[in-house]
């Protein structure tokens, strides 16, 4: 019995290494055959980037969790972690600057597997929860050269293991679920009414099971009327969470497929496109793409591995009468990120395409990127295939929009520990994608100024500056702002673009390549919750550098 066991192991075993060795070869061919392109920024960073959050400094910080066991980097022997002082004394956080690809390592003492976070209105990481002593945590980090973690272990009321957050116009976090977490709460804890938990019976009835915990990283966002989208699995409500009340029930997503974590999926709240009329809310679409089986997880176990789906859905939240509007992409994809370019575009990066999110649960990476473009009113060719990244990236990978326009992609850990010589090993790798734009002959925008200053208010017109090389009266031009997101398992949280709204025809020259645009700031911390943003002027598609703003 236990030399057939063995056996049937080996042959499973060189089974999967000639499938990757296939996949790698023909992701070489596949590169030179789509758009895009890609370049490794740093072969290890020492940790596998598990969580990303983009600071308005342009430096990413980046963890994964503290019992992993030894990482390429050690901690200075005072501060070993907090929970396992015997066995890990080794740095699970880092700062990398994608510019000169440098990296700092940062001290995080409880562990922040599988948590949340966000950047707070002035600037802060702010980063909640995690796994047993990191559950109830919060962390701060703040973007300065020498800043550290600093840890509150009460911050939390409830232990958040897998929940979401986002930020929310009076610049507080709403914190939503968790492993049997059937509630929220807010941090930071400033009020009486932070300091109570809110039952929300939603998340416990779109359960797979009564026994598992089906709906983990609920996808958030909040809606230009102020209140809160929330999607579990193939459902979604519209939660006044001052009053703690659903609002609205939306159909049930057709298909049976689930979409969060283990059956990953993911989404993005599309570009909102603001009108010069301040009175008018406008209108918000949901796009939720990839997930898979209900029970993927569970065949996984028993080493079945369920084909992921290749469907997709859109959903106007704020109208009257909703109804999803499906469509396919190109390639099945579960565990992939959603990551708002700045020109509206969504690129569909990372994952696989058979299992589900969890240890050693997946198979067949896929390894190509998809470009889907929203206006396309011809849903046939909304979808674009990209070129293919010679790395695997599926369990606990991350990917992040930096300032230049490229998206940084890191993390792949489907193992239970630092391992580099499984199937797919641990990734501690840093790449960047390059979207076709960044290599368009189009003249890419150079912002020069913004005025009368970077500090912005509700309703308030400025003026951005930028040069444009060899263009005369220049047309599609629009500027669009995109706050920083905080990326784990998938879900990019408290993404969000916005088109802004243009006084008079658009640019205007201000002699030789200089042109001026004059443009309406959001009407509400509704529509665009208080903090930093990147803004990028976009011409004919293709996008300036992004300049960083503040608006209160």
């Amino acid at each position: 019995m236990y030399s057939h066991t063995k056996v049937a192991m080996k042959t499973e075993l060189q089974s999967l290494l000639l499938l990757a060795v296939i996949s790698l070869l023909f992701s070489s061919l596949d590169a030179q055959t789509y758009p895009g392109r890609w370049k490794l920024l740093k072969k290890s960073i020492g940790i596998s980037a598990m969580h990303m959050q983009l600071l308005p400094n342009d430096k990413i910080i980046t963890f994964d969790r503290t019992n992993f066991g030894p990482s390429n980097l050690s901690l200075p022997q005072a501060k070993c972690t907090a929970e396992f002082q015997n066995t890990d004394c080794f740095v699970h956080s880092v700062e990398f600057d994608p510019f000169n690809r440098n990296i700092r390592p940062l001290t995080v003492l409880t562990d922040t597997w599988c948590s949340s976070g966000g950047l707070s209105e002035d600037g802060v990481l702010v980063q909640s929860g995690g796994y047993r002593l990191g559950e109830r945590v919060v962390r701060t980090l703040e973007p300065c050269d020498n800043c550290d973690w600093k840890e509150d272990p009460k911050g939390l009321l409830s232990p958040r293991w897998y929940a979401s957050n986002q930020i929310l116009p009076d610049g507080k976090f709403i914190v939503v679920g968790g492993r049997y977490q059937f509630n929220y709460e807010f941090i930071p804890k400033m009020s009486s009414s932070d300091q109570e938990l809110y039952k929300l019976p939603f998340l416990k009835e779109t359960r797979y099971s009564p026994l598992i915990p089906n709906n983990l990283y609920p996808f958030l966002h909040l809606s230009p009327d102020g209140n809160l989208f929330i999607f579990a699995n193939d459902r979604a409500i519209l939660l006044d969470y001052v009053h703690n009340k659903v609002v609205r029930d939306y159909p049930v997503m057709p298909g049976n497929i689930s979409r969060n974590y283990p059956s990953t999926g993911s989404s993005v709240l599309l570009p909102v496109i603001l009108d010069r009329n301040y009175s008018i809310i406008p209108d918000a679409e949901v796009l939720i793409c990839g997930g898979t089986l209900p029970d993927s997880n569970q065949k996984a176990d028993s080493g079945i591995y369920v084909e992921a789906t290749k469907t997709c859905g859109r959903l106007v939240i704020t109208s009257e009468n909703p109804s999803w509007e499906m469509e396919e992409m190109p390639l099945s994809r579960i565990m992939g990120d959603m990551i708002m370019l700045p020109t509206g575009e969504v690129l569909i990066i990372n994952g696989a395409a058979k299992g589900s999110a969890g240890w050693n649960s997946a198979r067949e990476p896929v390894l190509n990127p998809v470009l889907y473009r929203p206006k396309n009113s011809n849903t046939s060719s909304r979808f674009e295939i990209m070129s293919a990244s010679p790395i695997p990236r599926l369990y606990h990978s991350a990917a992040h929009l930096l300032s230049d326009g490229r998206v940084l992609v890191g993390g792949s850990n489907p193992n239970r520990n630092y391992n580099f010589t499984a199937i797919y090993p641990t990734e501690l790798s840093l790449e960047a994608f390059y979207p076709p734009y960044i290599s368009s002959d189009i003249p890419r925008p150079n912002i020069t100024a913004i005025k009368p200053a970077v500090d912005l208010v509700y309703k308030q017109k400025f003026t951005m500056e930028f040069q444009l090389k060899n263009q005369e009266n220049p047309a599609n031009i629009f500027v669009a702002m995109v706050s920083p997101s905080f990326t784990t398992h998938s879900f990019a949280m408290n993404q969000r673009l916005l088109v802004l709204a243009l006084e008079g025809d658009g640019a205007q020259n201000g002699g030789g390549d200089n042109y001026v645009v004059t443009v309406n700031a959001p009407a509400t911390a509704a529509i665009a919750p208080p903090g930093y943003y990147q803004f990028f002027v976009v011409h004919e598609g293709v996008p300036s550098r992004g300049t960083w703003a503040h608006i209160k």
